[in-house]
């Protein structure tokens, strides 16, 4: 791991540590028991909502280490709205607090604004069982796991643990050894994430790179440095069927006048404008 990941990862084990005292398991099964069955998250990435054949998955991102506060005006019921209304298959919610600004609770309330029609990814640092309960005892339809965080052994247990629940997994990989690493635990939904958590840096070409090694039947998702029309036509073409898009959404509703819903949506119909129905 990397300086980043590594402080994040640390970090992580107290925070998990610290939550199972605070919320123990027996509290999130409650919660869970109470809930309606999950959204299949992997069905709507294989429908788009767009002519186009690449879904949008839309994320709710206050900071990251990387850029810092990106959207200071921050609403995730209005955001989350915006975003089902202008056509994104999946919700990506951050729930890490300290490096992304992000919260649990953001998988409730984008949930609730989206009419619960639209399935929820938990994008945080999984890296325990419980985290898992966690993700679906506050709502969320899908897990996110990152092999450059993990060890085949406790991925596959995240991976089981989850499938348990009914939630989908989207496993993450950023080079052709991780991405080894995914097809041998049987990840079925495979994120290639652009930028390099060990130095954040963001190349569109990893997802070229590493698509034409993933079996046919796998769902490809494209992560990170997606901002431009010109960046969906070319995952489209490599055979991606979903595109992951957080900081290009953030800062287009974010303007001096405040959060601007109508900036947000004109951005995502900017992104998909060459094959819309």
């Amino acid at each position: 791991m990397g300086d980043i990941l590594t402080e994040i990862i640390q970090q992580k084990r107290l925070e998990v540590a610290q939550a199972k005292l605070t919320e123990p398991e027996k509290a999130l099964l409650a919660r869970e028991q109470a809930l309606p069955p999950p959204l299949d998250f992997a069905a709507a990435l294989r429908k788009p909502r767009f002519a186009i054949p690449v879904a949008l998955i839309a994320e709710i991102k206050k900071a990251s280490p990387s850029k810092g506060l990106i959207a200071p005006d921050f609403d995730v019921e209005k955001i989350a709205g915006a975003y089902s209304a202008a056509g994104a298959s999946a919700m990506s919610v951050l729930t890490d607090e300290k490096f992304f600004q992000g919260h649990l609770s953001y998988i409730e309330v984008a949930k609730k604004s989206s009419g619960g029609r639209v399935p929820i990814l938990r994008k945080d640092f999984i890296i325990d069982e419980y985290q898992v309960l966690q993700a679906r005892a506050y709502g969320a339809d899908a897990i996110l796991l990152i092999m450059a965080a993990l060890d085949d052994a406790t991925a596959t247990m995240l991976q089981e643990k989850a499938q348990s629940f009914g939630l989908g997994v989207l496993v993450e990989v950023h080079d052709a050894a991780e991405l080894q690493r995914a097809l041998s635990i049987g990840a079925d939904i495979i994120g290639i994430n652009n930028r390099n958590l060990h130095t954040f840096e963001v190349d569109l070409q990893t997802t070229a790179r590493l698509v034409p090694n993933i079996p046919s039947g796998k769902i490809i998702v494209s992560e990170s440095g997606i901002a431009r029309n010109e960046d969906i036509v070319l995952l489209a073409q490599t055979g991606v069927h979903a595109a992951l898009v957080g900081e290009s959404l953030m800062r287009a509703a974010s303007t001096a006048q405040g959060l601007d819903i109508h900036a947000l949506q004109t951005m995502i119909h900017e992104l998909f404008r060459n094959a819309e129905s």
